[in-house]
């Protein structure tokens, strides 16, 4: 084709507004091409779980829609990403690819070699790294090494030059007058099967104008009240903004300054904590599947596939746990609150591997992050940076008294518990036998009694971390 064409390969960006990519594309005033790969690859470490594969299914057709508006459609691909982009590229007559830089190691060490593999077949590439609102190169210590501890790195980070201003989409993408085979979304075979999204389906609609909704509706009427809110699971306090900024339906750069505009600075808060998961991830990646303090590849884990079973299917005993472990397999998604909750009782009532849970959330997560979930589970776990005290053990039961003091989101995700009084909602053993009759509840048959006992597992959690100490 003369003149070439320019492929814009969609990756965690699955929008067009505030996309650096596609904005050049669409500047050049080529023909653009928008395509996506579903790397399909056998080494892909850490591939897309169910729900997250879900998500990705029905952001693209969004995403198609919104490019059609605009004079373009998504081309779509399955495979290696580099044979399948070359193979477009020949097929179509490209001479340029363009796309924006992922957070995930493993997309660096893949993006080095992708480049020098156009650039030997004669095609331009340009990259931008916009999945940053900082370059974790830059935001460093004063000895130069990575923050490990989030106060001095959200200070560092206030203390740099703001980030960037959101790009605007741009006004129209001409696409190239050829015939450019593609096969459709269903052939990627994204859906899970069987399906078991209904409740997924019920409480998400994937998109990058669904994204933008729900970041006015939370600005004008929940930001105010964030920062105690967020903390209660029965309450919609928090944006759910979480899958669609992992998804790149809005970017991170979007949310700042509309977060900065609005004065929600406890919310901007938690969006540098994504950034600093982000950081230490682009430095440390091997921390996706061993722990940040080398001396944790010591600890004394538990094996229990009985006791894992129960904490995967909310069927432990204690009511908190298994209301969070439910709202995850029905919704996809799960309170931040419940997360902390939930990964405290694997790692230390029951003494089972970090890796363990992080797996689990990565397959059941909606807004399965990598950054995001490796933080999260070394934070509970203790290995971590930042990490909360080994002797910090989160009591189930005086959680949700704390957090679910009328046993409203308990009851939401465990009916069976809907008629036990406030008083005993988070602890039915101890409830009078005539009001667990009343309630039509038979601990041991319509609800699992505890699989464990809260104080002992403590205590040999306490002991298992003071021994791993004194090595």
């Amino acid at each position: 084709m003369p003149g070439g064409l320019v492929m814009v390969w969609f990756r965690s960006d699955l929008r067009l507004t505030d996309n650096p990519a596609l904005q050049f594309a669409a500047s050049t005033g080529k023909p653009v091409l928008p395509v996506f790969v579903r790397n399909t690859a056998r080494d892909v470490p850490w591939a897309q779980g169910r729900a997250s594969k879900w998500w990705l299914h029905e952001s693209l057709v969004s995403l198609d829609a919104s490019l059609r508006e605009k004079g373009a459609r998504l081309i779509l691909r399955d495979g290696d990403p580099g044979l399948a982009l070359t193979a477009l590229a020949v097929e179509t007559g490209a001479d340029t690819i363009v796309w924006n830089s992922p957070r995930e190691p493993d997309g660096r060490e893949t993006d080095a070699e992708l480049e020098r593999q156009f650039r030997r077949a004669g095609i331009s590439v340009k990259v931008w790294p916009s999945a940053y609102l900082f370059s974790p190169d830059d935001i460093r210590t004063r000895e130069g090494k990575p923050f490990l501890v989030f106060t001095p790195f959200w200070n560092a980070c206030r203390a740099e030059k703001p980030p960037r201003e959101p790009l605007p989409a741009p006004a129209r993408l001409p696409f190239p007058e050829i015939t450019v085979r593609s096969p459709s979304l269903d052939e990627l075979g994204l859906l899970p099967a069987p399906d078991r999204a209904e409740g997924i389906r019920a409480m998400w609609k994937p998109g990058e104008l669904t994204a933008h909704k729900v970041l006015d509706e939370f600005l004008a009427t929940r930001a105010h009240a964030y920062k105690t809110d967020r903390e209660f699971p029965g309450i919609h306090g928090t944006s759910r903004l979480s899958a669609h900024l992992h998804f790149g339906e809005i970017s991170p750069h979007a949310l700042w300054h509309r977060a900065r505009e609005a004065n929600a600075v406890h919310f901007l808060r938690q969006l540098c904590w994504r950034e600093f998961a982000s950081h230490l991830l682009f430095h440390y990646p091997h921390t996706t599947d061993h722990p940040l303090k080398t001396e944790y590849n010591r600890f004394p884990w538990n094996e229990d596939t009985a006791a894992l079973s129960a904490w995967k299917t909310g069927n432990t005993g204690f009511p908190f746990v298994d209301a969070g472990m439910r709202e995850l397999w029905a919704t996809g998604w799960q309170h931040n609150r419940m997360r902390m909750v939930t990964a405290s009782f694997l790692t230390k009532d029951l003494l089972l591997n970090w890796t363990l849970g992080a797996r689990w959330f990565w397959d059941t997560l909606v807004d399965a992050d990598l950054a995001n979930n490796t933080l999260g589970w070394q934070w509970v776990a203790g290995c971590g940076a930042d990490a909360a005290p080994y002797y910090r053990v989160f009591n189930p039961v005086l959680q949700g008294e704390k957090f679910d003091p009328k046993g409203e989101y308990v009851r939401r995700w465990i009916p069976e518990l809907a008629g036990v009084s406030d008083r005993f909602i988070h602890r039915p053993w101890e409830a009078p036998a005539g009001e667990l009759r009343a309630a039509g509840v038979k601990l041991g048959s319509t609800y699992p009694s505890p699989i464990i006992h809260h104080e002992e597992a403590r205590k040999r959690a306490l002991a298992a971390y003071a021994s791993l100490r004194r090595l």
